[in-house]
C-alpha cells in the first residue's frame, strides 16, 4: 500500500478540480493506497506567498509531500496555464521534493483548447522537481464534473471510462515505484 498525496491547486472553494480529486481518490483508496487530500488554498497566504517554512501550516505540507509515495496533482487552468496558486506552492517546495515518487497530472477547464496545459505547461515542471515517473496525465472539461442535488460528484460517463485506465496506470505506477525504491 502507498501512501498518495492528492493535490489541488484550486483556488475555488466550489471547485470542479478539488471534485475531479476526491472522485480519482475514491479509486486509488479501491486499489487499496492510503489517500491524503490536500487543498493548497488551506495554506496562509502570507506564508506560502513569503516562502515561511517555518510556519506550522507550510511546515506540514513540505512533510506531506516528503512522506508521500506518489502525488496526484490537480489544477484548474487558466490561459493556457496551470493556477497560480499551485505555482506558487511548487515553487517553495524543495527542488527535488518530488524525486522518486510516481505523479499523476490531472487538469480541468472551459474548453478543450487548453488540453495541452498538462503535457506542454504543467509536466515540465514536475519533471524539473524530480518525478520518478510521470504518468499520462489527463485533461477533463468543467462541463463533465457535476454536482448531484444530494451534494455527490457526477463526473460524465464516457470521461469516466477514459479516466479509468489513466487512474488505473497510476496505480500501477505506484506499485513499481515502491517496489523499486524498496529494493534500493
Amino acid at each position: 500500500m502507498a501512501t498518495v498525496l492528492s493535490v489541488s491547486g484550486s483556488p475555488s472553494r466550489a471547485s470542479r478540480t478539488t471534485r475531479l480529486l476526491r472522485h480519482v481518490d475514491a479509486r486509488l483508496t479501491a486499489h487499496g493506497h492510503e489517500v491524503v487530500p490536500f487543498e493548497v488554498r488551506s495554506l496562509p497566504a502570507e506564508a506560502l506567498l513569503t516562502a515561511d517554512t517555518s510556519h506550522p501550516d507550510m511546515a506540514r505540507a513540505l512533510e506531506l509531500f516528503a512522506r508521500a509515495d506518489g502525488i496526484v496533482i490537480g489544477t484548474p487552468v487558466y490561459k493556457a496555464a496551470y493556477s497560480g496558486l499551485l505555482k506558487t506552492l511548487l515553487d517553495v517546495l524543495p527542488q527535488y521534493a518530488l524525486r522518486g515518487k510516481a505523479v499523476l497530472p490531472l487538469a480541468t477547464g472551459g474548453s478543450a483548447a487548453h488540453v495541452l496545459a498538462v503535457d506542454y505547461a504543467l509536466r515540465p515542471v514536475l519533471s524539473s522537481m524530480g518525478a520518478g515517473h510521470i504518468t499520462q496525465g489527463w485533461f477533463v472539461l468543467d462541463r463533465h464534473i457535476t454536482v448531484r442535488e444530494d451534494g455527490t460528484t457526477a463526473i460524465e460517463h464516457e470521461t469516466d471510462v477514459l479516466l479509468t485506465p489513466v487512474v488505473d496506470a497510476f496505480a500501477a505506477a505506484l506499485e513499481r515505484t515502491g517496489t523499486l525504491v524498496a529494493a534500493h
